[in-house]
């Protein structure tokens, strides 16, 4: 029992130093990696977006890490060779892959995402039901900021998969906005006043290509007209422009005589409401007719 206790605590000794200097090796190789990521980052970020430049620099960080504990354990254990370790490397990426898959997959079209950039910080985007600014792109969740000021985390791999609008992308876009005349009036003449109305040098509105004016729709009440514009693409500025075009364009059709009506709704008596009102007949609780007692 001596000489086995003996016989450990030499083995111990002989591999501390070992030990202390995979230590030295982890602890420089996160340095070295800190400081390659700052100057990957900084190197980065003038010819790419924030986000292109987080992302490359922390994964450059995270290989060189990764080296750095390689070659830790080739010192601890001298006798494994850079083949077994490789083996065994292959068998553990498989079980983490199916042990982390969520995380890998995120990671991966995080990745994607950056090196594509379908769109960028600062651009407006609707990812299936959230709409909002993109802040950054990490390697986990895209980040969104709604129009109303909250926060969305997207994870990256519904965003590489989901159908995205990027309403930023070009310098303008096109609204439109719905307007009901009567049928009495004319529609060529409305359709005029209209292109008239938000063609009058509208701040928001864009000249090129010029407002529209055209009938889309013969109504119950009314002949709908849809007015359509372009403006700048920031949703405040859509918000704004709208605001501004229906104003005018109301003000114009009154000014022009022409008439926007109400719905109008086609009332018709039934003979429960007939016999109620004349007397004639007793109205049953479920809406049925029958002849008063003599």
């Amino acid at each position: 029992m001596g000489t086995k206790v003996a016989d450990l605590l030499d083995s111990l000794a002989s591999a501390g130093p070992r030990v202390l200097l995979a230590v030295v090796v982890v602890v420089v190789g996160y340095l070295v990696s800190r400081g390659l990521r700052w100057v990957l980052h900084r190197l980065l970020a003038p010819r790419h977006t924030p986000s292109f430049a987080a992302v490359m620099s922390k994964l450059a960080g995270w290989v060189l890490l990764f080296l750095a504990v390689m070659a830790a354990i080739v010192v601890v254990f001298p006798s494994v060779e850079p083949v077994n370790m490789l083996a065994g490397l292959g068998f553990f990426s498989v079980a983490a892959g199916f042990a982390f898959q969520d995380i890998l997959e995120n990671l991966l079209s995080g990745l994607l995402l950056v090196l594509r950039q379908p769109f960028r910080s600062g651009d407006q985007i609707t990812v299936g039901e959230v709409s909002g600014t993109v802040q950054a792109i990490t390697i986990r969740e895209t980040r969104l900021k709604t129009f109303d000021g909250q926060l969305v985390l997207v994870p990256n791999r519904d965003v590489y998969k989901a159908v995205i609008t990027v309403s930023t992308h070009f310098a303008s876009r096109r609204i439109s906005v719905v307007v009901g005349i009567a049928y009495e009036n004319d529609p060529a003449e409305a359709c005029r006043v209209i292109r008239a109305a938000l063609g009058e040098g509208l701040p928001l509105l864009d000249d090129t290509p010029a407002p529209e004016a055209v009938v889309t729709r013969l109504g119950v009440s009314t002949v709908d007209i849809e007015a359509r514009f372009w403006c700048g693409p920031d949703q405040h500025d859509v918000v704004l422009a709208v605001d501004a075009a229906t104003r005018a364009v109301k003000a114009a059709l009154d000014e022009a005589g022409i008439e926007m009506p109400a719905d109008i709704v086609v009332l018709q008596a039934t003979p429960s409401l007939r016999a109620a009102i004349s007397g004639e007949a007793e109205v049953t609780p479920g809406g049925g007719v029958r002849a008063r007692p003599a």
